[in-house]
This record gives structure tokens, sequence and C-alpha cells, in this order.
């Protein structure tokens, strides 16, 4: 098994990384799927090495697919509650890299600030992966690339709709990925919602070198049109409770139904990272409809993590 030239680098969001390299995680997800599915699930590549999960905020398929993943490579992962360590009673996170690094391979965190994981990655000797922030939700981007490119059998000048809240972590990443795969990225997002200028500047920047359309559409009746993917996420994130009855008021016209499906190319399909929220961002009739590929979205998580551990711990 041959792997990349990524050991020992940190994942903390993908203008970080170049095309080609990107590229190199899907090929080798491929490739880790298909031995998955032929009975080859357990790959010892990872034997020895230990992978601390540090959780300051909660999940499901993020915690489940990277112990999973880390085990059917051979390796172990350790659940870490921030609240439970002693960074949740004083220690810096500084201080939490150096001592990791002394017991572990790898660290991935699921966090608010990005600002800490960019901590984390200064002061640690071993990669730091990017579980999820407030900015940017690496992973699960590079992972939804995957299922597109699994699913349609290529990314270049595909047409990518997010609809909702443009300053999403999702909708970040999205414009992101895209915009090093070439693919023509519309956010469809109410004014006040837009995504944050640091991320358009980095992914206009990026979609100027690959051939890639990014853009900000208001009428998201206007943006699905001739859309090859349409894609939401919840309008309330963990952090957010405080500001619900405004975003319900504000985003309720950017809700995923039937009506707004139809509009998209026949061949459409949908994503949600998930969790969703039926009936707020996304009607029953489209995530559980023939638009959906929600389901492989999610198994997928598993096989990229898979790669992504496999390339930098390896």
């Amino acid at each position: 098994m041959v792997f990349y030239g990524l050991k020992g680098r940190d994942f903390l969001w993908l203008a970080d990384f170049k095309r080609k390299e990107l590229s190199a995680i899907l090929e080798t997800a491929k490739m880790l799927k298909e031995r998955y599915y032929s009975g080859e699930v357990y790959i010892p590549v990872l034997r020895g090495r230990q992978l601390a999960m540090i959780f300051q905020k909660p999940s499901t398929r993020t915690r489940i697919s990277f112990e999973v993943a880390m085990e059917q490579l051979g390796g172990h992962a350790i659940y870490l509650s921030w609240r439970d360590m002693q960074l949740g009673r004083g220690e810096t996170v500084a201080d939490t890299a150096r001592v990791l690094s002394r017991y572990v391979h790898g660290i991935m965190a699921r966090v608010y600030e990005q600002s800490d994981l960019e901590e984390l990655a200064k002061y640690a000797d071993v990669p730091v992966i990017n579980g999820l922030s407030n900015l940017v939700h690496p992973t699960q981007a590079i992972s939804d690339m995957y299922t597109i490119w699994e699913h349609m059998g290529r990314l270049e000048g595909l047409k990518l709709v997010f609809i909702g809240d443009g300053a999403d972590n999702m909708a970040h990443s999205l414009l992101l990925a895209g915009a090093k795969f070439g693919m023509h990225v519309v956010v469809s997002t109410p004014k006040g919602y837009d995504p944050r200028r640091e991320i358009m500047s980095r992914a206009e920047e990026d979609a100027a070198e690959n051939g890639a359309i990014i853009e900000v559409v208001r009428d998201p009746r206007e943006a699905v049109k001739g859309a090859d993917i349409v894609y939401t996420d919840v309008w309330v994130s963990m952090g957010q409770e405080e500001e619900r009855e405004k975003r319900m008021k504000d985003l309720s016209p950017y809700r995923v139904d039937a009506e707004l499906m139809k509009l998209a190319k026949p061949s459409a399909v949908f994503m949600h990272c998930l969790p969703a929220h039926r009936g707020l961002e996304v009607t029953d009739d489209v995530i559980d409809g023939p638009w959906s590929i929600v389901w492989s979205q999610a198994e997928n998580r598993m096989h990229v993590q898979k790669a992504i551990l496999a390339l930098l711990l390896k």
C-alpha cells in the first residue's frame, strides 16, 4: 500500500493543502473503501498508534467514525472530554498539546474556536486534525467531496449550492473545497449571513487558480437553477441558542423542500452533514426522498477519515 507524503501534517483547514494532495486523500479513501467492501476490514497500517480525541462539542458521527477508523487501521482512539480534562480546570491549550505529544501519535479536536486548534497545532509535536470548529469543518467537507466524486464520477465543473446560513462552518468549508476542485459553488443566504470575508478571499484565490466559480446569490430559487448538488445545514448550531428566534425568522425562506429541489437539474442530489432538524432547514420528502445521498455521505466519513489518518500518521 502506497501512502503519499502527508505524514506529520496538520489538517486544520483545506486551504493548507494543494489540490493534488486533497485528491490523494480521495484516492486513498476509494482504495480503503473498496478493500473494506471486499472483506478486508482490518488493515493494520497504524498498529500501535494512538489518537487522542478532544471533544469540547458533543458528536455522533465524528466520534464514532474516528474511533472505528482507528480500530480498523490497527490503532486506538482515546475519547477526552474538554470538561473532564484539566483544560476544563484552567490548564492551557499549549500545555495540553505538549503533554499529549508525549503520549499519542495524533490529536483530533472538535472545538468552538479555530484559534484553539491553531494553538494545539503550534505546540504539539504530532499532527492535529480539525474535527470541527465554528469556522470550518474540513473532515466533513473532504468527505463530501469524496461522496460527490463517488456518485457523479467527477468534481470539476459541477454546481454545488449551499442553502442557509452562509457564515456556517459547512458553507465556509464547501467554498474552500469547491474552489480547490474547480467546482461552481453558490451560497444562497440572506443579508447578514454572508460567508466571512477571509474565507471568501481565500476561496476566490483558489478558484482563480483552479477554474472554479464562487458566488453568493440571495434568492434560493434562482441559486438552485442548474444545480448538481443542493446542500444545507442546521440553522442554529451549538452556541447559537440565544439567536434561535431571529435565525428561524431570517432563514425560513431558505428551507429545502421538494419544490426547491425540482428547480435543480433532474439528476441533482441532496446533501446534509447531519444532524438534521427535519421540517426546519429540510423537509422529510427531500431527506428521505430520491434526491438524498445523505446516508452514503454519513458512511463516507469513516472511509475518508481512515485515509486522512493513514496519510498523516503512517
